[in-house]
């Protein structure tokens, strides 16, 4: 069965647009005067689990950017701005992801963090009123 898990190794951000690109315009011209078939079930399974890889790989990257951007000096409500969100907001999804890279440190086929890396993370991002 195709589930994200099973599909996400395979595709970097790029590709797994790319896949879902091209079935997402076939399963729309199917039936419109085109001669492209709609997705069976297989096809439209993948799709959906493609969705999936595509949206965790772009908010892994954006919480990537966000540790870039505090780095570089950035403020939580620069940050908040860029996101078009409030900078509580902003910190909340960045803790958030920190906390959710401690829990997969040491699983197979994750990376995470370890306890030296969550505690740079998290001193990192200091607390939204912080410069």
């Amino acid at each position: 069965m195709t589930t994200p898990q099973s599909i996400e190794p395979q595709y970097t951000l790029l590709t797994a647009v790319a896949r879902l690109d091209e079935l997402r315009v076939r399963e729309s011209l199917a039936g419109a005067g085109s001669d492209a078939e709609a997705l069976d079930r297989a096809g439209l399974l993948e799709l959906l689990a493609l969705s999936e890889v595509v949206a965790r790989k772009a908010a892994y990257g954006r919480q990537l950017t966000v540790r870039a951007a505090r780095e570089s000096g950035a403020s939580w409500s620069q940050i908040g701005a860029a996101l078009g969100t409030s900078k509580q907001a902003a910190w909340e999804a960045h803790t958030r992801w920190i906390d959710a890279q401690a829990a997969v440190y040491g699983r197979p086929g994750h990376m995470g963090f370890d306890e030296e890396d969550v505690a740079q993370a998290r001193a990192l991002a200091g607390e939204p009123d912080e410069g």
